[in-house]
This record gives C-alpha cells, sequence and structure tokens, in this order.
C-alpha cells in the first residue's frame, strides 16, 4: 500500500504588529510621533497598508533621527 503525502499546511505570514509605544505625542512641528517615530501619515495609513508596505516601514524606523532630541 502507498504512503499518503501529509497536505501542505497553509502558509501563514505573521501579522505586523504596530511599532506604537504608547507616547503618542507629535514632534513641534506636528510631523513626527516623538514615541514610534512614525510620521502623522504613516500613522493614519497603518490600517490600510499591507504587511509588506508595514515591515518596510518598520525597517526604516531605527535609522530614522530621535524626534524628542529634535524637539528639546
Amino acid at each position: 500500500m502507498p504512503e499518503e503525502t501529509p497536505a501542505a499546511a497553509p502558509v501563514r505570514r505573521r501579522r505586523v504588529i504596530s511599532p506604537c509605544v504608547a507616547i503618542c505625542r507629535l514632534d513641534a512641528a506636528g510631523r513626527v510621533c516623538l514615541g514610534c517615530k512614525r510620521t502623522s501619515t504613516e500613522i493614519a495609513r497603518w490600517t490600510t497598508m499591507s504587511e509588506d508596505e508595514r515591515e518596510a516601514l518598520l525597517a526604516l524606523l531605527p535609522g530614522r533621527p530621535d524626534p524628542a532630541a529634535a524637539s528639546a
């Protein structure tokens, strides 16, 4: 009797978690969040971004200047 090949499990991508750190204040210019370094536009678009767009944005955040230091 031939061996049964198990069915391939569906591939699930992980859901990209928001970079929000609950310090929701914009810099003095009103453009960049002091907590997560996202722009107000990026924050507003987050829920409609694809997972790929979210991952790309997350990759950019560590290289951005600290908006809290610029606001001080």
